[in-house]
């Protein structure tokens, strides 16, 4: 549902009842070939889909702006090696210094994608099975993941492959509570500092369980890795 809901904010997909407005217009009353000027949909080739046009486009409104105001990257394909991604955090960097709002949709299945986050976000939201999860921060993302692992292994819902370096590396993670009661994780800097390395498996399990819950049934059964 989410390259619809992009479709739905640029105007290219009609929803069955209400409005998208942005910049105080309705994107569906905007001409065809000027939607583009408020909202712009970066996506992949294979995601493009065409709507029927139901209204001739002389009847339809000026957008009111030479360039887009909202910019939504539907799964963006970072390259970690051929410079690419400090292409787009350019990019990113220019779009919020001209104060547009900018959307970054990823399946986070690298540690980089949160790195990347980390260094363009203000806002973080985890979509799983129809649930949203929001952290207003990325302190309180990743303290929320690491915690909600934690509660996934306490509670049995989950079981992890034997691997002494995975071991070593989740227990081996520092956290405190704070004076208004939330848990805050240390640096991942502190944690390599004190391994003498870079905690990637540990990284790679909070990440796959990050917004996961386990489907309702008669009794509970643990998902085994490996």
């Amino acid at each position: 549902g989410k390259t619809t809901l992009f479709e739905l904010i640029t105007g290219s997909n009609a929803p069955t009842a209400g409005r998208v407005r942005c910049m105080g217009r309705d994107i569906h009353r905007v001409r065809y070939d000027e939607r583009d000027r408020l909202a712009i949909h970066y996506h992949q080739s294979y995601q493009v889909r065409r709507f029927r046009r139901t209204v001739p486009n002389f009847l339809l409104n000026p957008a009111g702006s030479d360039y887009p105001i909202v910019h939504l990257f539907d799964e963006p394909q970072f390259n970690t090696q051929d410079g690419y991604i400090g292409f787009m955090l350019d990019f990113f960097r220019k779009l919020r210094a001209e104060e547009r709002l900018v959307f970054v949709c990823l399946h986070p299945n690298e540690p980089f994608h949160l790195e990347i986050l980390r260094e363009i976000c203000d806002r973080f939201i985890f979509v799983h099975q129809g649930r949203l999860t929001e952290a207003p921060t990325f302190a309180n993302l990743r303290a929320e993941s690491h915690w909600h692992l934690r509660t996934l292994l306490e509670q049995g819902q989950i079981a992890l492959p034997h691997d002494e370096e995975l071991f070593d590396e989740l227990v081996a993670i520092r956290w405190r509570a704070t004076s208004n009661g939330k848990i805050q994780i240390e640096p991942k800097e502190d944690l390599k500092n004190r391994l003498g390395r870079s905690p990637d498996r540990a990284d790679a399990v909070v990440l796959v369980f990050s917004g996961w819950a386990p489907r309702k049934a008669r009794s509970t059964q643990a998902v085994h890795w490996g």
